[in-house]
């Protein structure tokens, strides 16, 4: 039976050939692309499960695509691997600020690009999961209906920034988010708050937890994740 659908755009057509061959295999359905602006024309007709986007593109770069996708909101859900040569934090960085879910640096492992579509349609299906949903993670318990966190059995009392903060990031133990991408998750009309208040609101959440604080781990040049459970 044919998995989900997938969307590789890259100039050189070896790469193509290459992970067309691999994702082939799996049984994933597949479509290449040799420039942003075909993907995007693509896209606009039939939605893929996710997109793997070179940076380095003629025409329209990667960065750019990435951005259109994000602001488009048929679009903006699908998931975005960078699959480049760029593997600098500055290119990496800038390229999940704009709302990319994850980078493969060239050259690649055929079993680690599998590895990471794998866990990012599974985190694709997660977000499909109800908002209500108790969360269980180490010693924490995160209870959404009743708004409440205990560490050990004892309550934690946390702002509601806080609270949806810490909400956000262990329901994706594992995952790094950015500053951006955090604000992104959690703006609302009643949640004003920008990428400086993550980094203050992180220092607050940690010391709150206590010992459990160490969960939030911070990544540099980049943002946050919540550990993985082993």
């Amino acid at each position: 039976m044919l998995k989900e659908k997938i969307y590789i755009v890259d100039d050189e057509e070896d790469i193509l050939d290459l992970v067309e061959y691999i994702l082939g295999k799996e049984k994933y359905r597949v479509k290449r692309f040799l420039t942003g602006e075909d993907v995007i024309a693509a896209m606009q007709k039939e939605k893929p499960d996710l997109l793997l986007l070179d940076l380095m593109l003629p025409g329209i770069d990667g960065l750019d695509v990435c951005k259109s996708l994000k602001k488009d909101d048929d679009l903006k859900e699908v998931p975005i691997i960078m699959l480049t040569a760029k593997g600098e934090d500055a290119d990496i960085v800038s390229g999940l600020e704009l709302g990319a879910d994850d980078y493969i640096t060239k050259p690649f492992n055929s079993s680690v690009l599998l590895a990471r579509i794998k866990a990012m349609l599974r985190r694709k299906s997660e977000k499909e999961v109800s908002e209500t949903d108790i969360i269980r993670i180490f010693n924490i318990v995160i209870h959404p209906g009743r708004h409440t966190v205990t560490v050990d059995g004892k309550p934690v009392n946390l702002t509601y920034s806080e609270f949806r903060l810490l909400q956000f990031l262990a329901r994706h133990p594992g995952w790094v988010y950015s500053r951006y991408q955090i604000v992104d998750a959690l703006r609302g009309a009643d949640y004003p708050v920008t990428e400086r208040a993550i980094d203050v609101q992180v220092v607050g959440l940690r010391k709150k937890l206590g010992d459990a604080g160490k969960y939030i781990e911070t990544v540099r040049a980049v943002g946050y994740r919540f550990r993985q459970v082993p």
